[in-house]
């Protein structure tokens, strides 16, 4: 992971230097806790004891909206996902006590490699980019492979009718956190529910997969872990890798995205190669455009909620990042591409 930190204020680390002492082998000396660049959910901080260096997840302060921060999920599909074809980092540990660091938090190892915030890779040849995406690609088709059963995860989540659930509690979600009034995402609060395509299947998703949730050998293009398991749960694969593809649909100020790049030159594939190889890698069929282009649309929306929470942190004092509020106002220009996209499907 990233050496990006920034100072912070934190917990008194004597009581987490006992709960290592009890937990993980090789914490002797006292812990020196640096938070993490990153992490607008979850703060994120490096933990060092001598040679020794893990990672802690943790809650953050104050009233949090209802399934929101879910930590103990994220311990406990990266345990449960150890010994799969998934890359993540060694889980240690799970503290539910706040008194131990002032919020419940896991640790897991800090995975030395790259986290790269811009797909477009600057610097990088196109056939390093190519190899990149390819990888990235391979990841989350393994992802949706796994037999979640078999690894003591068929309670992780509920099977079946899993878009209409989502769609129901993103609207939820947005409600509880709605900072102004924003047509566009009204509109689409009314429309997802009358547009769910046929069909339904499950299996793990990540649910918030994307080229800076993932760490890259350090020379090599081979995802090593990826990170930021929160949003997990079972549910639909295409739904989870379509909001993977938002990023051939969105550009800076919005997000950081490949709209409008040149992307032959750069060696990144087209949209529609790369759901190509994906429905390949997981023996899928080809998707329908129609329910394609449902499946972006609604994970736009579903970002739009994720935006609108991180904006009423911030308005609250106890966002996770210090650019919260700057992030909080994409919300709007996002659910309005989103419902010029849902005008075009069927027309």
């Amino acid at each position: 992971m990233t050496s990006d930190t920034h100072p912070t204020s934190l917990p008194d680390t004597h009581r987490l230097h006992a709960y290592l002492r009890a937990h993980v082998d090789g914490c002797a000396a006292a812990p020196q806790v640096t938070r993490l660049a990153g992490g607008q959910s979850n703060p994120t901080y490096l933990v060092a004891s001598g040679s020794q260096r893990w990672v802690l997840r943790a809650k953050p302060p104050g009233e949090l909206l209802p399934s929101a921060h879910a930590i103990e999920r994220e311990y406990r599909v990266i345990a449960a996902l150890a010994n799969s074809d998934v890359p993540v980092p060694r889980a240690y540990a799970l503290c539910e006590d706040p008194e131990v660091f002032g919020t419940p938090f896991y640790l897991m190892a800090h995975v030395d490699g790259r986290i790269l915030r811009d797909p477009t890779l600057p610097g990088m040849a196109p056939a390093e980019r190519a190899a990149m995406f390819d990888e990235l690609n391979r990841v989350i088709a393994a992802l949706h492979s796994v037999d979640y059963a078999a690894l003591g995860l068929a309670d992780f989540g509920r099977s079946g009718n899993y878009v209409e659930r989502q769609v129901a509690r993103w609207t939820r979600q947005y409600r509880a956190a709605e900072t102004e009034p924003i047509e566009a995402a009204d509109r689409l609060i009314d429309w997802l529910p009358r547009h769910i395509p046929a069909g339904d299947a499950t299996r793990i998703v990540h649910g918030d997969f994307r080229i800076d949730n993932v760490v890259f050998h350090p020379t090599e293009p081979r995802i090593l872990a990826v990170l930021d398991w929160e949003l997990s749960t079972l549910g639909h694969p295409l739904s989870d890798f379509a909001y993977h593809c938002m990023a051939w649909r969105t550009a800076p100020p919005v997000a950081r995205g490949l709209a409008g790049q040149p992307l032959a030159d750069l060696g990144i594939p087209l949209e529609a190669d790369y759901l190509a190889a994906y429905c390949r890698r997981t023996g899928r069929a080809a998707v329908p455009p129609e329910e394609w282009e449902f499946h972006i649309v609604f994970n736009m929306f579903r970002l739009v909620g994720i935006l609108q929470g991180i904006a009423r942190r911030a308005a609250q004092g106890n966002a996770a990042s210090a650019d919260a509020v700057a992030t909080g106002r994409r919300a709007r220009p996002l659910a309005e591409q989103a419902w010029r996209m849902a005008q075009r499907i069927g027309a």
